[in-house]
């Protein structure tokens, strides 16, 4: 009755937010599933420059291939990794691969999500099986265009490096000379794929497509872009979170060199001039009164005590497994802890900007997006556009971490560039950038365990205590985010309906990602998730409620492996009796540590297991702490599963990103609110990982013909529980809150 039951809820869940259109957090876009996937068409004609045989590839007459890729290029490689996929299949040429941002199109949308975006390292797992055959097609496609030029059968024929030989006489055409023939042909489908064993370009190291633009600094960033009559605007933004607007005198202002207007807007006030510094100066001497707003008396420590008496509700139970109460109350000793995380900054290493020109017939936005989708339908409701009157220019990311797939300062553009009638780009000030942030939601929680008389593991009991990032998505977007059809007034009343279901359905899913299902297996196991929002704000951050409760997790169960007398590695390989694949890559990383090997000048190793998103990953971290309780991370030696490896040196890139960006929040970043406002404002203090302080980082991967899972964000979960886990072995202090501080360990 139970699972009919919740059958029946999560159809109906389904149903209402398929309805409301918030496809960009359940995966049920109608946007995304009623329209008709179009995409560039096949170009017919014996004068074609170019065919496009489907909606991803385009063949030149002059052997160009061009790759579309639907996920944004934000430094992961990703433009590189899917081009590669179609390079297999078509049996191209690499020297003639390029790629090109995809536009605005159904067919371009996430399956994951519903709509076109990028995050949740989905971008090679969800375009694996659409970028083969899209290059199988259209290898088959070149193929048969030769066999009828030659008049032979296609069995005769292969493709071979962006060519196809006749291989009885040896003759060959390269793909440029085919345009014509194949753009009156017909195209192939249900063709073959080919076999992992013949792959001759997946699983090699290649580099990278963008690796040139990028550094002769050719690649347009959103920062970079320049369009006819485009003026710039700086924003201020109230000192406190949630404040408002409550008086303004501009009148010295408009008088400043250059300065084209000042206006009021929903985030605070722009002043707009015909360069960003005479906006920005301006905006530094305008008069303005703030309503502070209820917010401005919070605090970190307020929060954390708030926190602290909720901890022990019943909150919403997102895994309960077995009889945890009963395994308590029947345990020989029970273990208990409390850890605290900060609220963090992305820190892009590009502020936010957008430019828009917003006009009575469309609008172009210009963005450096995770969100295409979200900013299409954002503009298209501020503007009181019709979505296919809204066109979003891709640019390259200069870091996006999850920030950018918020829209926020692409509303700020939008709504200037509708007041003063002229294409119009925002770009924040890094003091901007941190403060105004939609930070990692800071979380406090408590793990207990229960033991039996022999050491063993036999309840697990965790509650979370935090705010969801995915509630500040859902009112962020929801009033936009509906089928074009739908009149705009209809769009709020199942906004409103749908909302307070995905909320539910999703936010304390969210919120336990990591957390809940973990690897191993515990008889007796439970996950709650009590939900807070104090107001400020947050949003998605590498690798999102992973990169908290994995330190917590990984953290606990060290602690539990070193009070059962257990050498860590081995407790965990015991728990991992149902999961082989996750123990194999444990023993892998522990192997090529040596972990069993006494490491000189004391240094300690720390060990960390964690699965995201279907890639397991382990990590060794040898570190040492001097005797002023100063942390040196050494050596992070990883071992990875995520399925098939379209390119090694990319995998190894990322996890030595993703050892960075969580070192970073290890030991050195956070942020803390007092009197309603974040502290920190740049990088003095926001500090970031030197390259002086990096690690050597070392990858293993497991080899595997497995559809690929993802590699963006899965080297950041680990390296907080790693660490830390090697400071105890150092130290004999057990660390539950970051950043790991001198305090913690010498005060």
């Amino acid at each position: 009755m139970t699972h009919a039951r919740s059958e029946m809820e999560r159809r109906q869940f389904l149903q209402v937010s398929c309805l409301a259109g918030v496809g960009l957090l359940v995966g049920c876009s109608l946007q995304a599933v009623a329209a008709p996937a179009r995409g560039p068409q096949p170009t017919s004609g014996s004068n074609a420059q170019e065919i496009a045989p489907n909606a991803w590839i385009r063949i030149g007459r002059d052997d160009s291939v061009t790759v579309i890729v639907n996920h944004s290029e934000m430094g992961q490689g990703i433009h590189s990794g899917l081009a590669m996929i179609v390079a297999e299949e078509l049996e191209a040429d690499w020297e003639k691969i390029r790629t090109e941002h995809a536009s605005m199109d159904p067919v371009y949308a996430n399956p994951k999500f519903g709509v076109q975006a990028t995050g949740g390292s989905t971008s090679v797992n969800t375009c694996w099986d659409t970028l083969r055959k899209a290059g199988a097609s259209t290898r088959e496609l070149l193929v048969a265009a030769a066999a009828a030029t030659w008049r032979v059968h296609p069995r005769e024929c292969s493709a071979v490096k962006g060519t196809v030989v006749h291989e009885p006489t040896k003759r060959s055409l390269r793909y440029g000379q085919l345009v014509d023939t194949a753009a009156g042909m017909p195209i192939p489908k249900d063709v073959r794929l080919k076999k992992p064993k013949d792959f001759n370009m997946i699983g090699k190291r290649m580099g990278r497509l963008d690796s040139r633009a990028k550094t002769l600094g050719t690649a347009v960033f959103g920062i970079d872009v320049k369009v006819d009559g485009m003026l710039t605007a700086a924003v201020v933004h109230p000192p406190t979170l949630g404040g408002r607007l409550k008086s303004l005198d501009s009148s010295k202002a408009k008088s400043m060199p250059g300065i084209r207007h000042v206006l009021s807007i929903s985030s605070g006030v722009a002043v707009v001039a015909d360069r960003f510094w005479q906006a920005q100066k301006t905006a530094a001497a305008l008069r303005i009164e703030w309503d502070k707003g209820p917010l401005a008396g919070l605090s970190s420590e307020k929060i954390s005590a708030r926190w602290k008496q909720m901890a022990e509700e019943s909150g919403e139970e997102i895994r309960d497994d077995g009889n945890v109460d009963a395994a308590f109350k029947n345990a020989a000793k029970v273990v208990e802890a409390v850890y605290e995380l900060p609220y963090q900054a992305h820190a892009c290493p590009e502020p936010m900007n957008c430019t828009a020109h917003v006009r009575e017939d469309g609008c172009d936005v210009w963005v450096p997006t995770q969100n295409q989708g979200g900013v299409q339908e954002i503009a298209a409701a501020l503007a009181g556009l019709d979505l296919d009157q809204v066109r979003v220019h891709t640019t390259f990311l200069g870091g996006g971490f999850g920030r950018r797939g918020d829209v926020d300062f692409v509303i700020e553009a939008v709504e200037i560039s509708k007041e003063i009638k002229k294409p119009v780009k925002v770009v924040w000030t890094r003091e901007q950038d941190v403060r105004n942030d939609h930070f990692r939601p800071a979380a406090y929680q408590l793990v207990r365990a229960a033991v039996d008389a022999e050491g063993a593991l036999t309840a697990f009991d965790h509650s979370i205590v935090c705010p969801s990032y995915m509630d500040a998505m859902i009112d962020t977007l929801a009033p936009a985010v509906m089928p074009r059809w739908l009149p705009r007034p209809l769009k709020n009343v199942a906004a409103s309906v749908a909302a307070p279901i995905v909320k539910r359905s999703r936010s304390g899913k969210a919120a336990a990602g990591g957390a809940s299902d973990i690897p191993y297996a515990i008889d007796n196991f439970r996950v709650r998730f009590i939900k807070d929002d104090p107001g400020i704000p947050v949003g998605a951050w590498r690798s999102v409620a992973n990169s908290r409760n994995a330190f917590v997790v990984e953290s606990f169960v060290d602690e539990l492996a070193v009070r059962s007398g257990k050498d860590p590695v081995q407790y965990r390989c015991d728990l991992l009796g149902k999961s082989p694949r996750h123990r194999k890559v444990l023993e892998l990383a522990a192997k090529k540590a040596g972990w069993e090997k006494r490491l000189p000048g004391g240094i300690h190793r720390g060990v960390a297991l964690h699965d995201f998103h279907h890639t397991a990953v382990a990590m060794v971290a040898e570190v040492s702490v001097d005797d002023n309780g100063s942390v040196r991370v050494h050596r992070v030696v990883c071992a990875v599963d995520c399925g098939t490896v379209i390119n090694p040196k990319n995998v190894e890139a990322q996890i030595a990103s993703g050892v960075a960006f969580g070192l970073t929040a290890t030991l050195k970043g956070e942020i803390t609110i007092k009197d309603g406002r974040a502290e920190q404002s740049n990088f003095d203090d926001f500090p970031l990982l030197t390259i002086a302080e990096m690690p050597v980082v070392q990858v293993h991967i497991v080899p595997s013909t497995a559809p690929p899972t993802g590699i963006g964000e899965v080297g950041v979960p680990p390296v907080a529980p790693a660490v830390a886990n090697a400071v105890f072995a150092a130290t004999g202090k057990r660390i539950r809150k970051i950043p790991i501080t001198r305090k913690d360990l010498v005060g």
